[in-house]
């Protein structure tokens, strides 16, 4: 199974486009399905970052959306928070996209981008922020016990 590793900067160019980082193309064209956009990319809901979301892996979040009666609050709601702010996109042939402003705005991205991954997503931060993250995230993961017994950061002792 492909999934996203690691954290990796890149630079916005003049004309505003971005480089993915090879090993996270890598993993999009691995799931990628013809016709289909290479990814879904959306504000966090919990984090000042963009969420970028393998198209498969995005059709596979919005199924229980299905489940519910299509003309409800819930339904209604669920709909507007996955899709009304989500932005199909395509990487150019070496690998570039553009961010959309509203977007960069949601990250606070300069000039710097750093892609953390996140196994089956990846997110898109200010590199700052994204050190903050990273190290909030390494202190709260020393409480987590993972399902079947293992234990997140302090190796189970």
């Amino acid at each position: 199974m492909s999934v996203f590793l690691g954290t990796h900067q890149n630079r916005i160019d003049a004309k505003g486009r971005v480089s993915i980082p090879a090993g996270f193309r890598t993993v999009l064209r691995a799931q990628a399905v013809e016709g289909e956009a290479l990814m879904v990319l959306r504000p966090s809901h919990t984090q000042p970052c963009i969420e970028a979301w393998p198209s498969t892996a995005f059709a596979t979040l919005a199924q229980p959306l299905d489940r519910l009666d299509m003309f409800s609050d819930e339904h209604d709601d669920l709909a507007a928070a996955l899709y009304a702010d989500a932005y199909p996109i395509d990487a150019d042939r070496e690998g570039r996209i553009i961010l959309p402003d509203f977007l960069r705005e949601h990250a606070g991205l300069g000039e710097a981008v750093a892609f953390m991954g996140l196994g089956r997503i990846f997110q898109i931060w200010e590199p700052e922020a994204a050190e903050r993250r990273r190290s909030e995230a390494r202190l709260r993961s020393r409480r987590v016990t993972l399902p079947g017994g293992g234990s997140g950061g302090n190796g189970g002792a």
